[in-house]
């Protein structure tokens, strides 16, 4: 993939998907006609909520499973419930949240901070408008392409962000770009490719070189990297700046952002977010601690181990439409539209393959009580239907892999019988609406 540069008004990234359509700006997927804003995808929630309350309904809260590798719910005991108030929780655990977050992202009390934020793009948000001005340029790198929110965060504060893949793509463009404010790693790409170590030291030295921060989107690489692949903390590699998630791979929730770095920088990024809004709610400090404290490697290789697992059991079905990397397996958004139209005898596509995958997740959800990741971000990072750190506690509950696999090819054939009827489509992602 070449670099492309993204300009402030989030200009459209110039790529297209495998039918020809382009992308939507600042988003690597076409919207088509259905789903054509972030407006529509919140509409598309609804009505999995909606498919989700007569779920529980039917068969209880035990016929929900959370198959999108995430955790969101809020890790409080019966005894921090009395003091979980904005005034008393930081009071008492402010501190251990700032040595649990430090010890879990390798960095030192002498050198660095943490701050909570309400998720990971408040932190991007409040770096960006910490560190860049109107007319900057930021230049991002990664495996592949960087999340939607580094690009929107680059929009908002009037940058142009310069999206890399790869070192030999980033060190043209930092020879190439001036007034280069911010450099952006993620280790984990929105496609689950992994920056090898040489290549993060390599891009960490070079920003350095010209006195240029380095910001490090680590949302589930801060624990994939070291757990899986070796990796050490990004702290420890050099980085300036580094924020994870709570919900993501080895933690135990709530949807936190923590950021971690240089004390003096970190106080300014806190302060910056504490003014836009972006900072977490005190009461969550316990719940921050614990998911950090009680964080392992060996549960992230856990649940590494039964995404392979059902991996295996979809590669069987699918064979080699089911995509995987070494962290994950995913259906592509472009191979379940096509699988769709094989299915229902099409030649040419009736939706795009965003609305494609929003169907199969919806149907998930409505037949068999799965989520899947799709319905997390609004809008989506990804139109791929990704299987990936699914805790064996809600696969067990489930049935197994073969259950899992056979859930997924049975929701692909009812996806085929809609795929021809984009009106059938549309009323499946909306339901029936009432005007207000």
């Amino acid at each position: 993939m070449d670099a492309h540069a993204v300009a402030p008004s989030g200009a459209d990234v110039g790529t297209h998907d495998r039918f020809g359509n382009p992308h939507a700006p600042a988003l690597p997927y076409a919207r088509g006609q259905i789903l054509t804003s972030t407006e529509d995808d919140f509409r598309k929630l609804r009505q999995a909520w909606r498919y989700l309350s007569a779920r529980i309904d039917a068969h209880g809260p035990e016929g929900v499973y959370n198959c999108s590798g995430l955790e969101h719910g809020l890790p409080l005991s019966a005894d921090e419930l009395p003091v979980a108030s904005d005034f008393v929780a930081p009071a008492l655990y402010f501190d251990r949240f700032r040595q649990a977050a430090l010890e879990h992202m390798s960095g030192t009390p002498e050198q660095h901070d943490a701050a909570l934020f309400n998720r990971i793009t408040g932190a991007t948000y409040s770096t960006h408008l910490t560190l860049v001005q109107p007319g900057d340029t930021v230049i991002a790198v990664s495996a592949s392409y960087s999340h939607p929110s580094v690009l929107r965060a680059a929009a908002h504060v009037g940058a142009t962000l310069v999206d890399t893949a790869g070192l030999a793509e980033f060190e043209a463009a930092l020879d190439r770009e001036h007034r280069v404010a911010l450099v952006v790693i993620t280790r984990l790409a929105v496609t689950y490719e992994t920056m090898p170590q040489t290549d993060l030291e390599r891009v960490i030295e070079l920003a350095k070189a010209r006195d240029i921060p380095v910001y490090v989107d680590d949302a589930g690489g801060a624990r994939v990297g070291p757990a899986l692949f070796d990796q050490p903390g990004m702290l420890e590699l050099g980085a300036d700046l580094v924020a994870t998630g709570l919900d993501k791979y080895g933690t135990s929730g709530p949807r936190l952002g923590v950021l971690t770095g240089k004390k003096s920088l970190v106080s300014r990024i806190r302060a910056r977010g504490f003014e836009m809004g972006m900072e977490a709610r005190p009461l969550l400090y316990p719940a921050a601690y614990r998911s950090l404290a009680e964080s392992t490697p060996e549960r992230v290789q856990q649940l590494h181990a039964t995404s392979r697992a059902v991996a295996g059991s979809l590669r069987e079905i699918l064979g080699d439409r089911l995509h995987e990397t070494p962290v994950i397996s995913e259906l592509l958004a472009d191979d379940i539209l096509e699988i769709a139209m094989e299915r229902a005898g099409l030649t040419s596509p009736p939706i795009v393959p965003f609305e494609a995958s929003a169907v199969l997740a919806l149907l998930l959800v409505r037949d068999y009580g799965v989520l899947s990741v799709h319905l997390v971000g609004v809008p989506p990072g990804t139109a791929a239907l990704m299987f990936k750190f699914i805790s064996p506690e809600a696969l067990e509950r489930f049935g197994g892999p073969d259950a899992f696999a056979r859930a997924v090819d049975d929701c692909l054939n009812k996806l085929a019988e809609l795929v021809d009827n984009p009106s059938a489509v549309s009323e499946f992602l909306f339901g029936r609406e009432v005007a207000s």
